[in-house]
């Protein structure tokens, strides 16, 4: 038995963003970021990993709506062009720099190499099949891949008990079309937890939930290992909590690793920097600035402002990579012994998730980080041993019996991020059309073909309209009108839906072109919402 044990557990997910109406959309870009810059790399160092025989041990979300958009051929096809024009810009720009900003080169050659073997990775060796890749690490043994709400909606702020069941349900069900077998536990769409909420994930099948810290601390009874051991909801769904220890070291602006001087500065990126004439060729047709992840300086000093930030220097950013992780695990090890010797012997689990996309989208340097750290467990491995939280509930330590508080990850823990000033005028909209979801489930249960089709897809207007995204982006000031317009386009069809069903006259070409439009969830079915 080691001295303790270490679950790493990442949160992979995006709102579900896809445009077939347009032939380019700005937000679809989110995900073509995230494959190359977080889903391709570690899918490639875990597998590598692995195959040298330093075998990795942690859980991950894929969440629904990115499994959808990662096996949807059309976006499958936008990103191939997307990746394609990415590597055309750094090799046409490596002879610009090579001229005229020779201290950049290190940085450009980087990116041509890291996007040439991107673009092999996803055309020859994972068949543009991302789903695939992670079904294979998780068959392997390496990931333990859990699901979320079904578009991560959040679910104390969901107004039904038939709706909250849906967004666990669903969720469970696209799992298993995607990867063959039921997944052991959920990623609470923010870590958002509510009493009750176990019952309905207990009738799903799930095992365990991950929470925030306080889900532990704030229960009752007080748990007597903090957050450094699971505990059990009364009904026998066990509990992850968040290490504060660990969270800090990572996700802290202040003292949080990817601050370091030596890495890459996100917010200095060439689609601003560089002269427009230039970049038209690599744009969009609009011809309109944006990011295109490709950014040529370090962070330099927290203090340092925008216009004196220092060249990019790959070989440095990776060394201290190296460095921070040999530094994270050894604080674990010291962890360890600690609360060892504090709970009389029992080894400690420290629980660290963490959004997927910091590794590598917002800390460039991440998936290295992760590489390095899987690594340095393995030669440690008596000391700390790398699990999930299925692992250490199949190794049969006694696990506490506690209810849990209500929390959230969200600013001071609880749920005014996601209800707010700025953002309530959402909810009674999105009530009422759960309210009715049921009504109409209810009504219709011997529907004809195209109430069935019209039925269906009104759950997948709701399920879109429930995402969390959105009222997140809104309190955030981020996307906002973006984020508003989505949410009233996907109560708006599902109200025009409501209505042609409800008075028996669907319109079956409107009906088609929404379907075609926002067609997640291909295998739903709209009686998972009957009371």
């Amino acid at each position: 038995m080691p001295t303790g044990y270490f679950s790493l557990i990442l949160h992979a997910h995006l709102p579900f963003v896809r445009h077939p109406e347009y032939p380019e959309f700005l937000e679809e870009d989110w995900l073509f970021e995230a494959i190359t810059e977080v889903y391709l790399p570690l899918i490639f160092i875990f597998q590598n990993l692995h195959e040298s025989g330093i075998r990795p041990r942690l859980a991950i979300n894929v969440s629904p709506p990115l499994c959808e958009m990662l096996a949807d051929k059309l976006l499958e096809t936008r990103y191939t062009r997307h990746l394609e024009n990415l590597l055309a810009f750094c090799q046409t720009d490596l002879e610009r720099v090579s001229r005229e900003e020779p201290q950049f080169i290190d940085a450009v050659k980087m990116y041509v190499k890291n996007l040439s073997a991107a673009l092999d990775l996803w055309n020859n060796k994972y068949k543009r099949n991302l789903i695939n890749a992670f079904r294979e690490l998780q068959d392997e043994g390496v990931l333990e891949i859990i699901t979320c709400g079904a578009t991560h909606g959040f679910l104390p702020l969901i107004s039904t008990p038939e709706a909250k069941r849906a967004q666990i349900q669903i969720a469970v069900q696209n799992y298993k079309k995607h990867f063959g077998r039921s997944p052991r536990g959920i990623w609470l769409p923010e870590c958002a937890y509510e009493e009750g909420l176990e019952n309905l994930l207990k009738d799903a099948g799930i095992e365990y939930f991950i929470g925030d810290s306080h889900a532990i601390l704030y229960g009752e009874p007080r748990p007597r290992y903090g957050v450094h051991a699971p505990v059990r909801c009364p009904n026998g769904v066990a509990v992850f909590a968040r290490d504060v220890e660990t969270s800090q070291q990572v996700w802290s602006a202040e003292v949080g690793y990817p601050g370091n001087a030596l890495y890459r500065e996100f917010y200095r990126d060439v689609g601003w920097d560089l002269p427009l004439d230039y970049l038209k060729p690599f744009l969009h047709k609009d011809e309109s600035r944006r990011h295109l992840g490709l950014k040529y300086y370090r962070i330099s000093g927290r203090d340092v402002p925008s216009h004196k930030k220092e060249p990019y220097v790959p070989a440095w950013a990776r060394e201290k990579a190296a460095e921070d992780a040999l530094d994270f695990v050894g604080k674990r090890i010291e962890q360890a012994y600690k609360l060892r010797d504090t709970f009389e012997g029992r080894p400690p689990l420290v629980t660290a998730p963490y959004d997927a996309e910091l590794y590598g989208h917002w800390w460039f340097e991440g998936p290295q980080f992760l590489d390095y750290l899987f690594r340095e467990l393995h030669y440690k491995r008596d000391s700390v041993r790398a699990v999930t939280p299925g692992d250490f509930l199949d190794a049969k330590i006694p696990i506490q019996i506690q209810k849990p508080s209500a929390s959230s990850w969200g600013e001071n823990g609880y749920f005014k991020v996601w209800l707010n000033e700025g953002n309530s005028w959402m909810y009674p909209f999105v009530h009422d059309a759960e309210r009715k979801m049921t009504a109409l489930a209810n009504t219709f249960t011997n529907p004809s073909e195209i109430e069935r089709r019209a039925l269906n897809q009104l759950a997948r207007e709701l399920l879109l309209a429930q995402s969390s995204d959105w009222a997140f982006q809104i309190y955030q000031g981020t996307t906002v009108e973006y984020s508003s317009r989505r949410f009233q386009s996907h109560i708006h069809r599902f109200n025009l839906l409501a209505t042609q069903i409800e008075n028996g006259e669907i319109d079956e070409k409107m009906l088609t072109e929404i379907k075609n439009r926002d067609n997640i969830f291909g295998e739903i079915d709209y009686r998972i919402y009957q009371s």
